[in-house]
């Protein structure tokens, strides 16, 4: 089968990473018998080069646009690309997935420098260089932050007062997504598991270093914040610092751009070492006994393993601990020191796997624990560029999967209960069968005319529905409004995943059940037919995006999960804070569209009284 190629485009502020690649097979494609990997490094600046392999080309301190030009007509000569691919670092609050590029999201790109102004106007010179030498090719945006929009508000807001943080994009957005989707959905395909089944921790060590809490393929909490320089220490940023610190300097007449270069340029393992951001320096000069080198090695894995424990406990647990990047993938010595007494979590290392670690192509994951570890330890490559591309080759075909103006109802799902027989008899008395009230549009579900008061710490729901029939477990969904009038801090889950949720108390007219778990806020969902799914071009779990226009009431829904079973009539589930925030009315339904409409402010323009569903680019499979 022909291979079929993507054009993956990184630009940084003073380089140019180009890669040309298969995103199925994530073969590289090769010319002469080189491999298509090439970089162009001091972009602006003298001495400006493009290096393929032992090849190289002076570029006399060409800009962005300027080195393309030049590169890529020879980079490219004989092979057919099918899509580029461009990584961008930050895409704010208004993009959440991977997007096909026009000049409104270019613009929008150009807005969210503010937030990243090292990064997005290097990423947006690509961009428009590219599309003025690729102008017949889809071109597709991959964002650093897409795969932490999943944040819970908890894990994203910092305790600033609301108008600050509203009126300047205040708020943690996180970065590397691509990586850590990566290494989580390779880590789970080695285990032979589903990601959705699977709590990690994913730790991208690189001069850029970051550690994520993936729960069930969501990233719940991340170490970067608005920018990447919070969280880890990194070769040159400074990671956690006390903003104290920051203000004194500052009062001692440091300035904002000295302030700048000081975190970001002279900081972190270099800071710290005195040698330089090269950890294999620092570890060769610590092994001669530089106490500053020994140093910096011990603040950077105690770091790390400060976030690796606070990221179990915010998971409730964790099934594997997964190493990447540059220092991660090769590091044996970072590696045994960051796992040094984190037995009490299970995570026991087999010191000569660590050592014997080795990565490649034909094996890109390395088992570093002992047999009897309750926590996998895994060692795993990262392929940036590959998922880049897969999302590029993903929105490029889109339009040829799917069918326009197919219609899909959207329903209101109230507060509710799903109760076992052992249940039903312990709050209504013994052999109480549940009585049917209404029929739902599920088939074979039906509203009761029982109801509950569910109790929680700090108030109660009166009168809430129990729904028909009955189930393996207990189980209350609730809305968000709800969960703070009860009290509680409900995690968003699939129904029937109740592991680590909190209890309540269930009251009948009979009797009373105390439930140790099982409230949750149900995740969005579409139900489906197997039919349905083929017709809009989507599978069972897969991931999708719902814009809704309601007289003024215009958003978005991320994170829809595609639910698909015989079983199922085709409907749209949301709460109730849900319809609420988007004024849907009965009747309104939601139409399949192609990525590559219509955009304003970052947001599709549906037609009036409808939505509009678009499918993610991030797929499980």
């Amino acid at each position: 089968m022909a291979n079929t190629w993507v054009l993956v485009i990184n630009c940084g502020s003073s380089s140019i990473k180009l890669d040309v690649l298969d995103p199925s097979s994530g073969e590289r494609a090769k010319r002469g018998g080189r491999t298509l990997s090439g970089k162009v490094e001091r972009v602006g600046k003298p001495g400006c080069r493009f290096a393929l392999g032992e090849h190289a080309v002076e570029l006399d301190s060409a800009d962005h646009a300027a080195a393309l030009a030049r590169v890529l007509p020879e980079f490219l000569e004989g092979i057919e690309v099918a899509a580029v691919g461009h990584r961008v670092v930050h895409g704010g609050a208004r993009f959440n997935r991977a997007v096909r590029i026009d000049e409104a999201v270019e613009t929008q790109i150009d807005e969210l420098s503010k937030l990243a102004p090292l990064h997005n106007p290097p990423n947006l010179a690509g961009i428009r260089a590219a599309r003025s030498l690729l102008p017949s090719l889809p071109h597709v945006a991959v964002f650093d932050t897409a795969f932490h929009s999943t944040l819970p508000t908890r894990a994203k807001e910092y305790a600033l007062p609301a108008k600050l943080r509203e009126e300047h994009g205040i708020r943690r957005y996180g970065f590397h997504g691509p990586s850590h989707r990566w290494v989580a959905t390779t880590a789970a395909a080695h285990l032979k598991s589903d990601l959705r089944d699977l709590r990690l921790i994913t730790c991208h060590l690189g001069n850029g270093a970051s550690v994520c809490a993936v729960e069930y393929g969501r990233s719940i909490d991340t170490s970067m914040g608005m920018t990447p320089l919070e969280g880890l220490v990194m070769g040159t940023r400074s990671g956690d610092v006390d903003p104290g610190v920051l203000l004194e300097l500052l009062r001692q007449g440091t300035s904002v751009d000295e302030l700048d270069d000081l975190l970001n340029r002279q900081s972190g393992l270099a800071g710290l070492s005195g040698v330089g951001n090269d950890l294999r320096d620092i570890e060769a000069r610590a092994a001669e006994g530089d106490e500053a080198c020994r140093l910096a090695l011990q603040v950077f894995t105690h770091r790390l393993r400060k976030y690796i424990g606070a990221y179990a406990a915010v998971l409730g647990g964790v099934d594997a601990i997964v190493f990447t990047g540059g220092i991660g993938e090769n590091s044996a010595l970072i590696r045994h020191r960051t796992l040094q007494r984190l037995e009490f979590l299970g995570a026991r290392l087999d010191e000569d796997k660590n050592r014997d670690a080795k990565l490649s192509a034909e094996a890109p994951v390395a088992e570093i624990h002992e047999a009897h570890s309750r926590t996998h330890l895994l060692v795993v490559a990262t392929d940036e560029a590959r998922a880049i591309a897969q999302d590029a080759a993903h929105l490029a075909k889109l339009d040829d999967q799917v069918e326009r103006g197919l219609s899909i109802p959207i329903a209101i799902s109230a507060r509710h209960i799903h109760l076992t027989d052992e249940a039903v008899e312990a709050l209504f008395g013994e052999g109480h069968q549940l009585t049917p009230r209404k029929e739902l549009s599920q088939p074979g579900q039906y509203a009761c005319e029982e109801t509950l008061t569910v109790v929680g710490p700090k108030g109660q729901l009166d009168r809430v529905r129990v729904l028909g029939p009955t189930r393996g477990k207990n189980q209350v969904e609730v809305a968000r409004t709800d969960e703070f009038k009860l009290g509680v801090d409900a995690p968003v889950r699939d129904s029937g995943d109740t592991k680590d949720s909190p209890g309540v108390t269930l009251i009948g007219p009979k009797g009373s059940l105390t439930l140790e778990s099982g409230l949750i806020c149900a995740r969005r969902h579409i139900h489906m037919t197997p039919a349905d799914a083929e017709r809009f071009g989507v599978k069972n779990k897969d991931v999708v995006e719902v814009a809704i226009d309601s007289e003024g009431r215009d958003l978005v829904f991320g994170d829809v999960l595609i639910r698909v079973s015989d079983k199922y009539h085709l409907e749209m589930h949301i709460d109730t804070d849900e319809g609420n925030a988007a004024e849907i009315t009965p009747g309104m339904g939601a139409a399949m569209l192609p990525d590559n409409e219509t955009f304003q402010d970052g947001m599709l323009i549906p037609t009036k009284g409808t939505a509009r569903l678009r499918l993610r680019s991030t797929r499980f499979d």
